[in-house]
């Protein structure tokens, strides 16, 4: 073994595949592989991010010392096995649309990662859970704290609870499928007309139009929730276990009526039945929250697992009585966040390696763990006939504040790309919050996606509290927080007065950083509207040819790819023979 140990994670095969390589215990590299195969969601074993981690480090696959991958393919067949069994023969169809992809590679992952490398290499595994509570616990900041984790199911729990102290993370408690509280958010997502393991947020983003008039209901019929935030879903209301749908017909009947049509508009009733079940969301992760400081004592919490991308939740903890003080999410909470778990894990159970924190800073490097537009990206595009000007950083930083002060939207590409869902100021699409109508743009006009979808602010950490009523720092965007009265913010503000917060740190986002004051300074508001940089059912862009796309293809006013400048006005013609807009899918 080498005097430097590399460890490669790797999550995949059922969706937002990742790949992540530490180096002696540090991250030096995490990538999804969506932002190479251009598929949302991607599922694929991530042989691009791998390639492209081990790029980044300098090194080939020959130094990796360690592969570990982030579930048990072998427990989770069996517990579909079981799940098909119990509801045959209304399974048999989803079972057999199912078998041939588990007889392809998912029972064959140590072997098909070893051709993805070229080299043998033993493949560890960790549990679904432990890799979320490890990527939730290992890169925070606190030394010792409690861990929750839930999502829909790993291989058989879809809820877990236990405390990290140093090197050591022990999962104590944990409810099994298919009593899931990710599985119902899911079957509600589907019958509010989204796709699963897409379109909750969306289930998120339009709950604060609706009310809570289905929640008793919910709470009735659908779940019974025990005081310590346990439960057991009533599964002759879902159809998740045989695979051949979410909900039943039982469950049609008791909302009165078939799911909406997939994309179609919502209305109110979709909307009541989203703010039914995010409240109900709510309160049993409350409990759970609850019962796990009353347990441990403790008063630093730690999240992953896709419930944890659930934003409202996430604010309401440290507001709602639950004895935690500070809250720490893994940015990229879902399946891709559980390459860094996996690997972490590796490094502090396996190999036994100890582990430090300051109880200040987090070791996720701001999420920024992926790739930069080189000179090289954008040298090929004003070959092809792309207009730029390279400027120095002030001069840079002064153009754009002026620009977006003057109403412009600028697509933003700096830096290392995010690893996670959130974009932070890497690869983003920025403008003036203070626009009332800037809102209904971008949604129509730009992101070409339903206009009830709120849009996130960024602002520079030291001035958060006089726009935001925020308990701590935000720096991932995953807190919600109400916006304090005349702010003037609009096009960010939520209906429900709150928003998605992201706290930039100097240190950690220096340029954004400047941006955002240099807007300040211009408009007496140092904030910006900070959605991702990509259309409707398109990942993030990576590339310098992506942004440069994205960016002809919309209404955006002004292109940065790092220190080159970009106007609309100056740009050749964009001509495309087909309607590109024809095949995005969300």
């Amino acid at each position: 073994m080498s005097a430097t140990v590399y460890v490669l994670g790797v999550s995949g095969l059922f969706h937002d595949s990742a790949a992540c390589l530490l180096r002696d215990g540090q991250i030096v590299a995490a990538a999804q592989e969506e932002r190479f195969t251009r598929r949302r969601h991607d599922a694929a074993l991530p042989t691009r991010a791998i390639a492209w981690c081990l790029e980044d480090a300098g090194i080939d696959a020959g130094r990796v010392d360690h592969v570990v991958f982030y579930d048990k393919p072998v427990r989770k067949f069996g517990r579909l096995l079981e799940s098909y069994l119990l509801a045959a023969p209304r399974s048999f169809g989803a079972f057999v649309e199912a078998l041939p992809s588990w007889l392809k590679n998912k029972l064959w992952v140590a072997q098909e990662l070893e051709r993805a490398l070229g080299v043998e290499r033993e493949v560890l595994f960790t549990e679904h859970h432990m890799a979320h509570a490890a990527s939730a616990f290992y890169p925070s900041p606190f030394e010792r704290a409690a861990v929750l984790t839930l999502d829909g199911v790993g291989e058989y729990a879809t809820a877990s609870a236990g405390v990290g102290e140093g090197a050591s993370l022990t999962l104590q408690r944990e409810i099994r499928f298919p009593h899931s509280l990710g599985l119902l958010y899911s079957a509600f997502t589907a019958y509010l007309g989204f796709r699963v393991n897409s379109g909750e947020y969306k289930v998120m983003g339009l709950a604060p139009y609706g009310e809570p008039r289905h929640r008793e209901t919910i709470l009735r019929e659908l779940i019974d929730v025990r005081e310590d935030g346990s439960f057991r879903l009533d599964l002759r209301y879902f159809d998740f276990v045989s695979g051949r749908s979410m909900t039943s017909e039982r469950f049609h009947t008791l909302f009165g009526g078939a799911p909406r049509p997939l994309d179609s508009p919502p209305t109110q009733r979709e909307m009541d039945l989203a703010a039914s079940v995010q409240a109900v969301t709510e309160e049993v992760v409350l409990r759970m929250c609850r019962d796990l400081h009353r347990r441990t004592g403790l008063t630093d919490l730690c999240m992953a697992g896709g419930v944890a991308l659930n934003c409202t939740i996430n604010g309401r903890i440290l507001k709602a009585d639950t004895g935690f003080e500070r809250l720490w999410v893994q940015p990229a909470a879902g399946d891709a966040g559980g390459a860094i778990g996996c690997a972490l894990a590796t490094w502090h159970q396996h190999l036994g390696r100890p582990r430090s924190a300051d109880g200040l800073r987090d070791a996720m490097r701001g999420a920024r763990l992926g790739s930069r537009v080189t000179e090289a990206e954008v040298a090929a595009l004003r070959a092809g006939g792309a207009v730029a000007t390279k400027l120095s950083e002030e001069e840079l930083v002064r153009a754009v504040a002026e620009r977006i002060a003057g109403g412009a939207i600028v697509g933003w590409c700096e830096g290392r790309m995010e690893f996670g869902p959130r974009a932070l100021g890497g690869r983003s699409i920025l403008a003036d919050p203070r626009d009332a109508d800037m809102k209904r743009r971008l949604n129509e006009e730009l992101k070409l996606r339903e206009g009830f979808r709120p849009f996130a602010p960024s602002v520079p950490r030291e001035d958060a509290r006089a726009y935001f009523d925020l308990p701590g720092d935000s720096p991932y965007m995953l807190v919600t927080a109400p916006v304090r009265k005349g702010a003037g913010l609009p096009a960010v503000t939520h209906v429900d007065g709150s928003a998605r917060v992201q706290t930039v740190d100097a240190q950690e986002h220096p340029r954004f950083h400047r941006l955002l004051r240099a807007v300040g300074e211009r408009t007496g508001v140092p904030v910006l509207v900070n959605t991702s940089f990509n259309v409707r059912g398109e990942p993030i862009i990576r590339t310098a040819a992506e942004a440069y796309r994205c960016f002809m293809r919309t209404g955006m006013d002004c292109l940065v790819l790092e220190d080159w400048l970009f106007h609309r006005g100056e740009q050749p013609p964009w001509v495309e023979r087909d309607d590109w807009r024809a095949s995005l899918l969300d």
